[in-house]
């Protein structure tokens, strides 16, 4: 039988990344103690005010059909939200909600690329990116972020990637999952190549409220000469401890969201209304949990530091933002992938190889920031007596 070409393009491109934590998954399911620093999962619940709203709203019939653009209370409170970030009027007809950021980025880049196109990013980068590009049949021009650089994407180094088929510039800032965070003067610089270049930027945002102590976040679709060709996707995911509620959004031009709005109303038509209230007061303010969770992962990130930095050759490369560090084992003799298996089988202490996060990362580990203090000190050691008892081997 025959089947479309995006089936081929994506066929390695889905699941199989996330190899390393589904084995840990399976481990604990057998009984075994396994401490997971895999993925990105918050380390508190819901807020319950959110919980209730969701409620409330289901007990008052908000359960019906909704529309392709977002409720109008919740465009309303995003359109708000934007425009006292940026200093200057988000209209209404520049929101778009749909469920994650995962969806939104699909939907941003079908309304962007063609066959063929390009599309500039950072290596590593969000495992799911390549599919998400692939997708379109465009092009993935991955660029090095350099850790003598802070991972902070460099305009001299998107200026050499740039060719007549570049499109689009993909931004992730704050970064999973190096934690790099974007300053003023990187947009700026980053901005003057796309005018030049007639380049679309989109930012994938959705640790913007995860930023820790004493670092400040920035945002292409803040700088007034940017903001015809920015497009922002983010949601309450991981600002609001709400990953399982597929909440998010996208913003831009007016003439963009126009252009996207007959593609979400044909994928969806519409995301679930009491979810829409949620979000709505979720946006309308900042969030109570984000503040705690940054400070929690920065704590953690330290510990990491402390705990690992020149052990057995091991480096830890310190987050700015976000729920995750990145520690190069490269010193070790193995490649992340390597590590990473050897370290989950005979110690218990699952992370992902950097592998899965681009070429730039291979013989690194990210380390999830989210479990508690407790844990996150066990697995340390276990981290650290695992690469010493590799250094003693390999002499």
């Amino acid at each position: 039988m025959r089947y479309a070409s995006v089936t081929d393009r994506l066929a390695h491109l889905g699941s199989a990344k996330w190899d390393l934590h589904f084995r840990a998954r399976a481990l604990a399911a057998q009984g075994r103690e396994v401490i997971e620093l895999t993925i990105g999962e918050p380390d508190v619940p819901t807020p319950a005010a959110l919980i209730e709203a969701a409620a409330a709203a289901m007990r008052a019939g908000r359960t019906g059909y909704s529309n392709g653009r977002g409720e109008t209370a919740t465009v309303a409170a995003l359109a708000q939200r934007y425009s006292a970030r940026c200093g200057r009027p988000i209209g209404t007809d520049q929101v778009i909600c749909l469920p994650g950021t995962q969806t939104s980025l699909y939907a941003i880049f079908r309304t962007l690329l063609n066959p063929g196109d390009e599309l500039i990013l950072g290596d590593p980068m969000y495992a799911t990116y390549e599919g998400l590009i692939s997708q379109t049949g465009a092009r993935m021009v991955p660029v090095r972020l350099r850790p003598e650089a802070g991972f902070r994407l460099r305009a001299e180094d998107v200026a050499a990637a740039i060719t007549p088929q570049s499109r689009v510039l993909f931004l992730n800032t704050p970064h999973n999952p190096t934690g790099a965070v974007l300053q003023r003067e990187d947009l700026v610089a980053l901005g003057d190549l796309a005018r030049a270049h007639d380049l679309w930027i989109v930012s994938d945002e959705v640790y913007e409220e995860l930023v820790f102590p004493g670092v400040t976040f920035a945002s292409p679709m803040d700088l007034p000469e940017l903001a015809e060709r920015t497009v922002v996707a983010s949601s309450i995911s991981k600002s609001h401890a709400a990953p399982g509620f597929r909440a998010g959004w996208v913003i831009g031009p007016a003439e963009f969201t126009s252009r996207m709005l007959p593609l979400s109303e044909t994928m969806l038509f519409g995301s679930q209304p009491f979810i829409a209230d949620m979000v709505a007061q979720a946006v309308s303010a900042p969030s109570p949990v984000a503040p705690g969770m940054a400070q929690r992962f920065a704590n953690r990130a330290r510990m990491l530091a402390e705990g690992l930095d020149g052990v057995a050759g091991l480096r830890v490369m310190r987050p700015q933002a976000g729920m995750f560090a990145m520690v190069d084992v490269r010193a070790t003799g193995l490649s992340g992938e390597d590590f990473a298996r050897s370290l989950l089988e005979t110690r218990g202490v699952a992370v992902m190889p950097g592998e899965s996060f681009g070429e730039t990362m291979r013989g690194w580990l990210r380390v999830s920031l989210t479990q508690s203090d407790e844990k996150t000190a066990r697995a340390i050691a276990q981290i650290a007596a695992h690469a010493q008892a590799l250094k003693g081997h390999a002499a």
